[in-house]
């Protein structure tokens, strides 16, 4: 028995303004500390529940998360799981289990109901529902020293010139793009989809390579197979970043340590793609596609169908996020990602198809 809350790493108190319920487990599985929302699933005060097995309060259909569970250092993302919760009450959920650093075999479980209730999922808004609940916790913490950071590089770059005030001025536009990102997760609550409007693919393009070669000069090599024909595209240009820099980072890291690591960037025009907006019912072509390649190991096929689900991730130490969030701003912009995987040649594609822009009369 551990009959102290506070006791446990990073302690309860800091946990309770949280939407989700979140669980610290000791190494045996016993429940360290609970926050408020933990109390409401569990239907249980923290008092009670404090000392106890989880699988007093938790119980899986899936036997595979059931003995996930019980290994030391289960690092687990599983979205849309039966389990019996509390007092034998059957409900889906999703699931978050993840190592804590401060204590051997200690646990970090963040637990939410699928569906209407769930602090990270809309029901209404379907398969396109993802968004992010409480971002003002955080936002006020990362915009204060990324304002640093920016002023910063604009004090430095006045003293450099050439490739020196390439790199301040590359720094002072990420940071403005993340503080804009920051912005545009606070209002994913209120789904409210960022402006669209003409934008020259090729932009992006250029510009993620840049942060990616700059960060990681020994990242995989490059490869541009253009269509140099296209047209502007209807897209958000700072979201269009922030699409391809996450799948491009995927990719990257897909692929970390492999000597012949390769990362194909492939433009074109496509046909036979459309998409039904249902809020009018009717159809728009997506006849451009922006392919990102790689010829890494591939995704673990269990997980491949769920990607874009949120906590679904092969990472050990993601949250799986990252792809939901793609998904959601890919929509907003009226496109449509997905992935597959081509085994026999070794390669894994993510193809993102976006309308064309309205010709000027």
């Amino acid at each position: 028995m551990h009959p102290v809350a506070a006791q446990a790493p990073d302690a309860a108190a800091q946990l309770q303004s949280l939407p989700m319920a979140v669980v610290m487990l000791h190494a045996d599985r016993t429940i360290a500390a609970a926050n408020a929302a933990a109390e409401n699933i569990f239907e249980q005060s923290a008092r009670r529940l404090i000392g106890r097995p989880l699988s007093e309060f938790l119980a899986f259909d899936d036997v595979r998360i059931g003995a996930a569970l019980l290994q030391p250092d289960t690092n687990l993302a599983a979205h849309g799981m039966r389990a019996r919760v509390g007092r034998g009450h059957v409900r889906k959920v999703d699931i978050s289990l993840s190592p804590v650093g401060q204590g051997e075999g200690w646990q970090l479980l963040v637990l939410t109901e699928s569906g209407a209730g769930s602090p990270l999922f809309d029901s209404e808004a379907g398969a396109e529902g993802f968004a992010v609940r409480g971002p003002d916790i955080l936002a006020h913490e990362i915009k204060n020293p990324l304002a640093a950071i920016k002023g910063a590089a604009q004090l430095i770059e006045r003293q450099l010139d050439g490739a020196g005030r390439r790199l301040s001025g590359l720094i002072t536009a990420e940071v403005d793009r993340i503080a804009l990102l920051i912005d545009q997760m606070q209002s994913l609550t209120r789904r409210t989809a960022a402006p669209v409007r003409p934008c020259n693919i090729y932009e992006p393009l250029g510009r993620v390579r840049e942060i990616v070669e700059t960060a990681h000069p020994d990242t995989a090599r490059f490869v541009e197979q253009f269509d140099p024909s296209i047209p502007p595209v209807l897209a958000d240009p700072d979201n269009l970043v922030q699409v391809l820099l996450n799948l491009i980072t995927n990719a990257r890291e897909a692929m970390d340590g492999q000597t012949d690591a390769c990362i194909t960037l492939t433009t074109k025009f496509v046909s036979g793609v459309r998409l039904r907006l249902s809020r009018d019912d009717r159809y728009i072509r997506l006849p451009v596609e922006i392919r990102v390649t790689d010829n890494g190991p591939g995704i673990d096929p269990e997980i491949a169908e769920d990607i874009f689900s949120p906590f679904v991730t092969s990472k050990k130490t993601g949250q799986g996020l990252g792809l939901a969030l793609v998904q959601k701003l890919v929509r907003d912009m009226n496109g449509r990602i997905v992935h597959d995987r081509d085994a026999a040649a070794g390669l894994t594609h993510f193809r993102l198809f976006l309308p064309l822009a309205p010709q000027e009369s």
